[in-house]
């Protein structure tokens, strides 16, 4: 078998395989701000507001009208993992809990029974442009653990393990540990009742940046975890007999360590693994559960209770511009961090 299979290239959305279910990677190049932490309204036109995905101008609204991003929404049954590289976002949820992080923080969220959220992308700058470039990865959860009480923590850029080593030839290789165990540097700990808190599933989320010409051995799983690679921003990557351009996604098979060479230019990537749950998975939209009966039990209980109702006076909050990095969590302290 070939180290690399399933080749293909990458869209909005990734293709990602149990226990993921895929990763949204949002890279806009956002204008200045207003006093509003908004888009100027000249920019509405030839847009279709409300739902607004096509990259005209550099940039998408998504589901925002003023400020872009995604209003209140529901999910059940999995849990997301919000990778910052540039740019903020604010967060505000039905148990009360608010929050702006960006540039490297790390947001991991287990929906469990059922949340809604406001993920939206303040434009805080009104003198400068406002990039924003991001990840967001499901993560499934298995039928035992759908239904527990939702739960969220920050993971903070500057808390978060950095590995930098250099290759044979002296060549800068830096890899973020967002999740699991890389070369005997541990991540910080996920949510309590994520799959990813048991060490014996496998789960890894690792972020690489290789100089031109840097080589790197990347450690492969066993006991048929999956493996996977993301190569989204760089020249072309070489796997012994194989070499993948940039834009492109692989599954990794191997049984020994894997040696990852960038060619002409600087190779960003991400590689994700997991021993799979391995249990049917019914989705549609927001909710993830193991079947359908399951989904319109789920979609008739939000109708019902809107998981807890939405304490905000509207369903896309933003921060203020005096405050940036911080989380509040109800019922626990606030923790503030300064850019």
């Amino acid at each position: 078998m070939n180290i690399l299979s399933h080749i293909k290239p990458l869209g909005f959305n990734w293709e990602m395989y149990d226990p993921f279910i895929f990763c949204a990677h949002h890279k806009d190049h956002f204008p200045r701000g207003n006093s509003e932490q908004g888009i100027d309204h000249r920019y509405h036109a030839g847009r279709h507001m409300g739902s607004d995905f096509n990259l005209k101008d550099g940039f998408r609204m998504y589901h925002g009208f003023d400020v872009p991003g995604f209003p209140a929404h529901p999910h059940r049954g999995f849990e997301t993992v919000t990778i910052t590289l540039e740019g903020f976002i604010d967060h505000s949820d039905s148990l009360g809990g608010s929050g702006r992080y960006g540039a490297g923080d790390v947001q991991w969220m287990t929906a469990g029974a059922g949340i809604q959220h406001s993920e939206m992308f303040p434009l805080i700058y009104q003198d400068s442009d406002n990039p924003l470039e991001l990840f967001q990865i499901w993560i499934n959860l298995p039928a035992n653990k759908k239904m527990v009480k939702p739960y969220y923590k920050m993971l903070w850029a500057e808390d978060i393990p950095v590995v930098e080593e250099k290759d044979a030839a002296g060549k800068r290789i830096n890899v973020r540990i967002i999740a699991g165990d890389y070369k005997n540097t541990r991540s910080l700990s996920p949510t309590p009742d994520s799959w990813a808190a048991n060490p014996g599933n496998g789960v890894a989320i690792w972020l690489f940046h290789l100089e031109a010409g840097a080589s790197v051995e990347i450690p492969v799983p066993g006991n048929g975890t999956t493996q996977s690679i993301y190569f989204y921003k760089g020249g072309s990557l070489e796997f012994k007999d194989i070499t993948i351009k940039s834009g492109f996604q692989a599954r990794i098979n191997a049984t020994e360590t894997v040696l990852a060479t960038a060619q002409e230019e600087d190779a960003y990537f991400l590689i994700v693994q997991g021993k799979p749950i391995a249990e049917p998975v019914a989705q549609y939209g927001p909710f993830v559960m193991n079947t359908r009966t399951e989904i319109q039990q789920t979609y008739n209980e939000y109708q019902l209770t809107q998981f807890g109702g939405w304490p905000w006076d509207r369903s896309d909050p933003v921060h203020g511009p005096d405050k940036i990095r911080f989380t509040e969590i109800k019922g626990e302290k606030r923790v503030s961090r300064t850019s």
